[in-house]
């Protein structure tokens, strides 16, 4: 069995994102020659976010994902996600990252993969959030940017 993989927007945004070029490039190689090693999954609220960006990005980044499963995003997803908000791990304006942290909990994955780093990867947030986790018996996990699934060459 595969590794389970959500994707959060940044990861895709990243793939077409001129402005860090350094960032998209290892994404790009990661999407294209490790990604098929995981089951990578998106959320209802990816494919969201993504249909709003401008174009002529939105036609790439939906493409890139039409092949992924979605997870759904049960009521339950959004009762944990404003469990975070409650407890002050994410403030309210930032609901959707709370939201992606909660889909991904909630459906058992393995990496929450993100560039978000300030919102997501952040150290001592994984930290409340294991906690907060473990207190409410839900599975936490391991938050993750693409370069910590890069293969060492």
């Amino acid at each position: 069995m595969k590794v389970s993989l959500y994707l959060e927007t940044s990861v895709i945004g990243a793939y077409l994102d001129n402005t860090d070029t350094s960032r998209r490039d290892l994404t790009i190689r990661w999407w294209e020659h490790e990604l098929s090693e995981y089951e990578p999954y998106v959320s209802s609220l990816v494919t969201g976010e993504l249909g709003r960006t401008p174009e002529p990005h939105r036609t790439g980044y939906l493409g890139l994902i039409s092949g992924l499963k979605t997870l759904a995003i049960p009521e339950e997803a959004a009762i944990l996600a404003e469990g975070y908000i409650d407890r002050g791990i994410f403030p309210r304006t930032s609901l959707a990252a709370a939201l992606h942290v909660a889909v991904a909990a909630f459906h058992k994955v393995d990496y929450l993969v993100t560039w978000e780093f300030g919102t997501i990867a952040n150290v001592r947030k994984q930290a409340r959030l294991r906690v907060f986790h473990q207190a409410a018996g839900f599975h936490s996990p391991s938050i993750v940017t693409p370069e910590f699934l890069v293969h060492a060459e």
